[in-house]
């Protein structure tokens, strides 16, 4: 990407890539943690929460998804604002069918919107 491109990032949309990463680091190291724990046969301490071996795997897997979002909102790839869009929307369907209209559907509302907004940054 050329650095004109760069510097026409959306304010909001580096505040969303940089909260999404953050997220997906979490993610990450929850998960490289789980792994090493019961490999190292350390399973008794997540087995009271439900916690296996695939469990930490997916939430690795889940992790690096997540990172690659993020970095693809941050490098405006078109590709990384549709998962966003497909995602946020989801959760907003999914809070309108529980009739969930509280702080968290309008934050949803509000992403969607957002970035349906700014679609034209992304290429």
């Amino acid at each position: 990407m050329s650095a004109s491109s760069a510097s026409t990032l959306p304010l909001g949309v580096a505040i969303l890539s940089v909260l999404i990463g953050l997220f997906g680091a979490i993610l990450l190291v929850a998960g490289i943690l789980i792994v090493l724990a019961i490999g190292l046969g350390s399973a008794s301490a997540f087995a009271a929460f439900g916690i296996s071996f695939l469990g930490g795997v997916l939430l690795l897997i889940f992790g690096i998804i997540v990172l690659a979002v993020a970095r693809g909102l941050w490098d405006q790839e078109l590709w990384a604002l549709v998962v966003s869009l497909i995602v946020f929307g989801l959760m907003l369907l999914s809070d309108i069918v529980r009739l969930d209209f509280g702080l968290g559907a309008l934050i949803l509302l509000v992403l969607v919107v957002y970035l349906a907004a700014v679609h034209n940054h992304f290429t």
